[in-house]
């Protein structure tokens, strides 16, 4: 297995702090992102090493295995087992060796190739965890739906519940990488970054819209068609409606997370709009209206 230097993948320094490892991480994989380079193997094979360095230089813990142990930070822990119990425990020892390129040559330096510990018994590894990000506007959140994304080569198909949060992480069991002499596979991480809509918001489980209302209705009353995520609502006006003034439908935001049926409240803010280019007719009432 080649040795990957994350540092250079990421082009930041060995001290580099989380944010500059994060902003590196976010820019090259939105200019390598297999979506805006399609059947670009090269743009795909780069991708994959970015998600792979992000995942590691991220996690604080995984780091600092990393800078201690290179490649094979992944089995530093039993690593530190292993040479414990070759200390202490005399003949009874584990192996640790074999399995192809399964295992670098700096586990073979420690406890040689193919020699082993004495008991022919090889060591089981779990696979690595993987990290993914998936974006999506408020549509697409509002909505349970199916979507397949690209994670170290592999596109996997999953199904995304509505009601997602902004920033919120779920885990996929066994879709991380391979595990090694029979150990479990890996967990794949996957983090939702969700973008507000230019005309509606949402904060937690309500959203929050403004309507435009012309003076006449809100002076007179009337009703309103607006537009949401579950389709058109009729909304009555009340008479001398207020600008500014603020009413709630309730059960018309965004969906509960796995709560089948429930739903937030939806905001509606009047925006009363004063009408303009008024005829000299129309100027004349306005004209009765205020002396009245």
């Amino acid at each position: 297995m080649p040795f990957l230097d994350y540092y250079q993948i990421l082009g930041v320094d060995k001290s580099a702090d989380e944010k500059a490892i994060k902003n590196a991480y976010r820019k090259l994989a939105r200019k390598f992102h297999p979506d805006l380079n399609p059947d670009d193997k090269e743009a795909e094979r780069k991708f994959k090493e970015l998600n792979e360095a992000n995942e590691v230089l991220s996690d604080p813990e995984k780091r600092k295995k990393y800078d201690q142990y290179g490649k094979d930070w992944q089995h530093s822990d039993e690593f530190e087992k292993a040479r414990r119990a070759r200390s202490n425990a005399g003949n009874q020892q584990e192996w640790y060796s074999g399995g192809g390129d399964q295992f670098s040559d700096f586990f073979e330096s420690m406890f040689g190739s193919g020699s082993g510990f004495g008991g022919g018994r090889q060591a089981r590894f779990r696979g690595q965890d993987y990290q993914a990000e998936v974006n999506l506007n408020l549509q697409q959140a509002y909505e349970t739906h199916k979507q397949t994304l690209s994670v170290n080569g592999r596109n996997i198909r999953i199904t995304v519940p509505a009601g997602i949060e902004n920033g919120q992480t779920i885990k996929i069991p066994g879709h991380g990488g391979k595990g090694s002499n029979g150990g479990p596979d890996g967990d794949l991480y996957i983090t939702f970054q969700i973008r507000n809509d230019e005309k509606i918001r949402r904060t937690g489980n309500d959203l929050h819209i403004k309507a435009e209302l012309d003076l006449y209705t809100a002076v007179l009353g009337g009703e309103l068609i607006l537009d949401t995520f579950s389709g058109k609502v009729k909304l009555p006006v009340k008479p001398e409606t207020q600008n500014g003034s603020v009413v709630r439908l309730k059960g018309k935001g965004f969906p509960v997370y796995k709560k089948e049926g429930e739903f937030g409240d939806l905001y509606v803010t009047f925006d009363v709009k004063i009408p303009k280019n008024l005829t000299e007719r129309q100027k004349e009432l306005f004209l009765e209206l205020s002396k009245s």
